[in-house]
């Protein structure tokens, strides 16, 4: 099979020709003097899209080393956390939670929907127990988002921590990390970033070391364990295990590009990319998975499909016939996912995925509207470009 023409999925996402040129920079030693300058950059880059002070710790592999790590270094036995589930993702951080010896608390809701900052203040006002709380800020599979601004600051001011899976939320949406008070936050290079799938991101605050620390069921002299990189790496200066220099190379390039863009005004791409998306696919005749636009991830746009349409079939022909490759929804739901995250949040690339997906569901016997849908979408796109 050849490759595809476009990868509009949701993650790994494509990259630009200077993140690649990253990646193919030359590998060094990684005691390398120059290397550890480039790591120490680096994590002073991942600072800056975090907005924080905290301490920044880069683990080798894809975002779920790092969400694992954390809350495996997080929980002891007996200890309360509160879980809020909307999607897949915040559904398997429960089973870990239970899994990790702590005691259960969810508020769930439908993968169409987003739990609310006032069901949260009433629960966390009923069980006044409660120690953590864990949150997905953006559900990729779903495509929705929670409400990190107004739970983050409730959780401080009652003394909670916060454990955050922002894997594609960090430039995909507004992010202050401090200002929130938000205590430990993982976030993925390969989502809005636009960078390598094998570098974990992950902020930790004073609170949340304190916590790690004084739990002796934490990971030590293990893959998984945080608790290497705070003494070894930030304490010492040496790698608990040799780092992927390519990765990180390829991690610098796109936080640089990031940066010289501007942080504002990559969210603000990401916004713009998904209203012209959501313009096309409803004039189009078809219907967006989030129940509420404010729930809406920028980063990705999920289209509901009828029942006896199976997600999966959507996907593979819109790759075979016509070469564009999208996303399903992960067990979220019946839906396709048309990306806008990284170089694709921008310009035609919506426009394509659009055409892509109307072009296959009327191959597949679904009756839309393909010529009304990339009108409607680029007209939106020429009142942004003015």
């Amino acid at each position: 099979m050849a490759l595809p023409d476009f990868t509009l999925s949701a993650g790994p996402v494509t990259v630009s020709a200077r993140t690649l040129a990253g990646l193919g920079s030359p590998i060094l030693y990684h005691y390398d003097p120059e290397f550890l300058a480039t790591f120490r950059r680096t994590q002073g880059k991942v600072g800056q899209i975090f907005q924080t002070e905290n301490d920044i710790i880069l683990m080798q592999g894809e975002a779920i080393v790092g969400l694992e790590g954390a809350l495996r270094s997080l929980i002891t036995p007996g200890m309360h956390v509160l879980n809020l589930v909307q999607g897949v993702f915040g559904k398997g951080t429960g089973y870990w939670i239970a899994d990790f010896g702590a005691v259960l608390h969810e508020i769930e809701v439908g993968y169409d929907d987003a739990v609310s900052p006032a069901q949260v203040e009433e629960y966390l006002d009923a069980h006044p127990e409660i120690q953590m709380v864990c949150l997905v800020a953006s559900e990729t599979p779903s495509g929705t988002v929670t409400d990190v601004a107004a739970i983050g600051p409730m959780c401080r001011d009652r003394g909670i921590l916060t454990y955050v899976d922002t894997v594609s939320g960090v430039l995909g949406m507004p992010w202050k990390t401090d200002e929130w008070g938000l205590d430990l936050c993982v976030a993925g290079a390969q989502k809005c970033l636009g960078g390598p799938p094998g570098v974990a991101l992950i902020s930790v605050s004073q609170k949340a070391w304190d916590v790690m620390y004084a739990n002796p069921a934490a990971p030590r002299d293990s893959y998984l364990s945080l608790i290497d990189w705070k003494d070894k790496w930030l304490g010492e200066g040496r790698f608990p295990y040799t780092p992927s220099v390519s990765d990180m190379n390829g991690l610098e390039a796109s936080l640089d590009q990031a940066l010289e863009e501007g942080i504002d005004a990559v969210v603000a791409r990401h916004e713009a990319a998904a209203a012209v998306t959501r313009a096309g696919a409803r004039a189009m005749g078809l219907e967006l998975w989030a129940k509420r636009e404010e729930i809406a991830s920028a980063c990705v746009t999920s289209i509901r499909l009828p029942d006896e349409l199976d997600n999966a079939v959507v996907r593979d022909h819109a790759r075979e016939v016509y070469g564009v490759m999208l996303s399903h929804g992960q067990g979220a739901g019946n839906l396709v996912r048309l990306s806008h995250m990284g170089p694709t949040a921008g310009g035609l690339y919506s426009v394509v995925g659009l055409a892509a997906l109307g072009r296959t569901l009327a191959d597949l016997g679904m009756p839309v509207d393909i010529g009304a849908g990339l009108e409607a979408a680029l007209a939106l796109l020429s009142t942004q470009r003015h």
